[in-house]
């Protein structure tokens, strides 16, 4: 579908997202730049609608506020400031060593095992515990956000039944809850850490929270840990998946490390976790010679830009040795470009220097055992169901 959007003249309409496909390189960079002309306030509309069951167990929570995925112009500007403050280079320099020594506790876990399932024993986990960490999260409660946030994506954007809802309902509760605990206990007792940082820039002073700061503070809150770990999570999978599907080029990263900072720019642009976010146009606009009326839906597709011919030669081979790789747009561009691109750059990097080094002879069970790597159907946070992997 991809393809054929790229090669049709205009833009292509897709019922099934209910949007326009925005799927040349060139016209995803021009509509994110626009920002005045699409609005992300509809960015992350779901594609699952809760029961009402479920619906019920999350009014007794926090959140439904605006976030900086779903706000435009000042309002993003404010709730984007602490975020780029929390995600500068020097903290992100600061954080690399707990990282790595995240991930080398991770891998003596299972490095004797010679085998492993990667997403469960250790793409689900490093990225959890980094984004707890910059967060200010306790170690202890690290696993519970984490399952927390899978537990809000799935209601979001999987298939349940009721009950499925219902019971994931309750897990996103306990996670906003968590988060509320936080907020207050910073207030009272600031630290150097993004919960201290957001209350300190969206609700000003030293007296007791309101109700409805709370609420913007546990909505942002949920949303930077969902965003900050889930997508490292899937491009972790995906990754290593393409990597050692591609022999060679595993090979290669594993002899001359020097090739490991291009493998993570080909994996991203190759196979992004986020396909795209939705923009709804403000007034009348016309993209690719197609004219929208003001609230018409778009889907700007990240993924179909990566394999944009007009950008990237030979764009559906998966490539590390590219001799002039060009600039990607998998982690989005303009306002809305991703804050944290470098915190999840570092830790794919330090991913497969780690798993190259300790596991040289690392490869897909597929290869012998007969199983099939399985993508999980979604548009947000692509990655491998599992990743069975031997040595």
């Amino acid at each position: 579908m991809y393809a054929r959007a790229r090669e049709t003249e205009g833009l292509l309409y897709v019922p099934e997202l209910a949007a326009w496909l925005v799927a040349r390189d060139e016209d995803v960079r021009e509509v994110l730049l626009r920002a005045d002309d699409f609005s992300s306030a509809q960015a992350l509309r779901p594609d699952a609608v809760p029961s009402p069951a479920a619906l019920a167990v999350l009014s007794r929570g926090f959140g439904q506020r605006p976030t900086v995925v779903s706000t435009d112009g000042a309002a993003h500007r404010r709730l984007r400031a602490p975020l780029n403050r929390a995600l500068s280079a020097a903290r992100i320099a600061a954080l690399v060593p707990y990282a790595a020594e995240c991930a080398a506790a991770l891998v003596d876990g299972f490095a004797a095992d010679g085998s492993t399932e990667l997403m469960g024993a250790y793409a689900r986990k490093l990225p959890g515990a980094v984004i707890g960490k910059l967060i200010g999260l306790d170690p202890q409660d690290v696993p519970a956000a984490v399952h927390g946030s899978h537990r809000t994506e799935e209601l979001l954007f999987r298939p349940l039944t009721e009950e499925e809802q219902v019971a994931a309902a309750h897990d996103v509760v306990a996670l906003q809850q968590l988060l509320d605990h936080y907020v207050r206990e910073r207030r009272a007792d600031p630290r150097d850490d993004l919960v201290s940082g957001l209350v300190a820039a969206l609700a000003p002073g030293t007296g007791e929270l309101t109700l409805d700061q709370r609420h913007e503070l546990v909505s942002n809150l949920q949303n930077f840990l969902i965003a900050g770990h889930l997508t490292t999570s899937a491009l972790i999978g995906t990754t290593l998946f393409h990597l050692l599907s591609h022999r060679s080029q595993w090979e290669l990263v594993r002899r001359k490390p020097e090739f490991v900072a291009a493998a993570v720019e080909e994996a991203v642009r190759y196979d992004t976790a986020v396909q795209g976010f939705r923009r709804t146009t403000t007034r009348p606009v016309t993209v690719a010679g197609t004219e929208l009326p003001a609230g018409a839906t778009v889907f700007v597709a990240y993924g179909s830009a990566g394999r944009d011919e007009r950008r990237h030669e030979r764009a559906d081979e998966f490539d590390i040795t590219r001799t002039a790789p060009s600039r990607h747009v998998s982690f989005g561009h303009g306002p809305h470009g991703c804050p944290g691109s470098l915190l999840a750059r570092e830790q794919l990097r330090l991913s497969v220097e780690l798993l190259g080094s300790r596991l040289p002879e690392l490869r897909l069970a597929d290869d012998t055992d007969g199983a099939r790597t399985i993508m999980r159907p979604t548009l947000i946070h692509r990655s491998p169901e599992a990743l069975h992997l031997v040595w």
